[in-house]
């Protein structure tokens, strides 16, 4: 590929009329057919209660896409922190790179990942408590690394399996906060433009400008962005009929699984409708191969990142898998 370093971004989505067990067996073909296309890592997301999305347990499923994959990267974009014991997640990584050494990413974030009801469900009857995120990221790091100082409480723990390598620790986010803790924390920070499409740019600069060196010498960033690639873009469009009907679900409270393109092009939208999801569409690229080249070519310089990381959902497995091979191919 060119200069430009791509990833995936995969929420192994449920798409009507296929159950969570295909969805994930997707995710696994994908998962191999990226690493063919040259794409640098594969992330897997953290969903809870929500019927478009199968995998509420990443590091569960990445410990088999390590086993389906060879070279590439894997990693969560990114493990929920605040719902579990960071000593935890460190024996859970580092039984990772002990099954692959040297590929293992650990990417962490504070969202709930789900309703507030499921939120406490995960959590054990008690709501997540983002305020002690640092100091868990902090914790996390210090397990990780046996960098804990002497007078912790944890600082004797064995943290096994006692293995050489160590995962690299993202903090992903959408919001200046997550910016200014990555700076504050010295570690790599990934961006979730198809979130946020508002003043990104701004807080990646932000970022570098605060980074002191901790874990990483120096700044990083990731930035990820919702795509779709079709060979020409009123092919891209079509495809992108099922994800504007999505949105429009979200908004309206409706709990379904991924429309079909079928479904999509029977639904006649009201106008408040289209304006909703036209007024989404800033976080998303959406066309042919030279269009998306092009557009994320401009994203990453205005972010100055180094990756860009790719979520891609259609309204089939088969349109999802074509538009990573059409952008693989534009990027060769």
């Amino acid at each position: 590929m060119s200069q430009v370093r791509l990833s995936v971004l995969d929420q192994s989505p449920i798409i009507s009329g296929h159950d969570a067990a295909h969805a994930i067996a997707e995710t696994l073909a994908l998962a191999k057919r990226a690493e063919e296309l040259g794409y640098y890592r594969y992330w897997l997301a953290e969903h809870h209660a929500i019927a478009a999305l199968a995998d509420p347990c990443p590091e569960l499923l990445l410990a088999r896409l390590g086993a389906e994959t060879k070279e590439m990267r894997i990693g969560t974009g990114g493990v929920l922190l605040p719902y579990y014991s960071a000593f935890r997640m460190a024996e859970a990584f580092r039984m990772l790179e002990a099954l692959y050494p040297g590929r293992i990413d650990l990417g962490i974030g504070r969202a709930p990942g789900g309703d507030a009801r499921t939120a406490h469900a995960v959590s054990g009857g008690g709501f997540p408590d983002a305020s002690k995120f640092p100091e868990q990221i902090w914790q996390l790091c210090g397990h990780l690394d046996n960098t804990l100082p002497a007078d912790h409480p944890f600082k004797s723990v064995r943290v096994q399996p006692e293995v050489k390598t160590t995962p690299e620790v993202w903090v992903l986010g959408s919001s200046e906060y997550s910016g200014a803790l990555a700076a504050q924390l010295g570690l790599p920070y990934a961006f979730a433009h198809f979130i946020n499409a508002s003043g990104g740019d701004a807080m990646a600069r932000a970022y570098r400008e605060a980074f002191r060196k901790g874990r990483e010498g120096k700044p990083r960033v990731i930035v990820c962005t919702f795509l779709i690639c079709a060979k020409t873009d009123a092919e891209a469009e079509r495809l992108a009929a099922p994800i504007d009907l999505r949105r429009v679900h979200m908004a309206l409270n409706i709990d379904s699984p991924i429309p079909t393109d079928a479904e999509a092009a029977a639904h006649k939208h009201s106008e408040e409708e289209r304006r909703y999801f036209m007024g989404q569409r800033a976080r998303a690229i959406i066309g042919s191969p030279s269009t998306c080249k092009a557009r994320l070519e401009e994203m990453a310089a205005r972010y100055q990142a180094d990756e860009m990381m790719v979520l891609t959902i259609t309204g089939s497995y088969a349109t999802r898998l074509r538009s990573y091979e059409l952008l693989a191919a534009a990027f060769q």
